[in-house]
């Protein structure tokens, strides 16, 4: 929990800009037709892979960028994450976990701890604005499935939590790139 703490300024100027992007994205996701959407989230759903397969083997690092012009890349790469976290329905983690490595040096398993603190305010704002149109009245009628699809994930987060330690990055990342590459194959049929 001192390693979360001790990262605060990188989770408020992350913050800064997800916020802003789940308000927009979910608004955006709203008016979108279905087929659209759907086509969108492949889309992003191959670009995560890629960049967490071109950066899994990398080390933490900073790019080179320090005050200011670190703050503003991460103000923006926060706003980017928000929308695609909203439009897609996800924490983002996809996103913010590449993004505190390879923007922020973050070490990989303290960035997923970070991630998790910058998505749950992320989600609810976009939680917040989808409640805003007719969104939810789809959880009423599938609420068997939701609760199901919460219990899974709640015991998903659980069994990650204690293998952290366990699993070797080299085969997270990949692993989690082949995930997202299927994910879309299936997500673009299904459009």
């Amino acid at each position: 929990m001192g390693d979360v703490i001790g990262q605060w300024a990188v989770i408020v100027n992350l913050l800064a800009g997800s916020l802003v992007g789940a308000w927009l994205g979910a608004g955006w996701a709203t008016r979108l037709k279905s087929t659209t959407l759907y086509r969108i989230i492949a889309l992003l759903l191959v670009a995560m892979a890629f960049i967490l397969w071109l950066g899994h083997d990398l080390g933490p690092s900073q790019g080179g960028l320090n005050g200011w012009p670190l703050y503003g890349a991460g103000a923006v790469a926060g706003l980017g994450i928000g929308v695609v976290a909203s439009l897609m329905g996800v924490a983002g983690g996809e996103l913010l976990i590449p993004t505190l490595i390879l923007l922020f040096g973050v070490d990989i398993k303290l960035a997923g701890s970070l991630s998790l603190v910058v998505s749950l305010p992320t989600m609810i704002v976009g939680f917040a604005r989808y409640s805003r149109s007719q969104s939810f009245a789809v959880l009423g009628r599938n609420r068997g499935f939701v609760l199901i699809m919460a219990a899974g994930s709640i015991l998903g987060s659980f069994i990650g939590g204690q293998l952290l330690g366990t699993v070797p990055n080299a085969v997270l990342l990949p692993a989690l790139a082949i995930i997202l590459i299927v994910s879309a194959v299936k997500v673009w049929r299904h459009a």
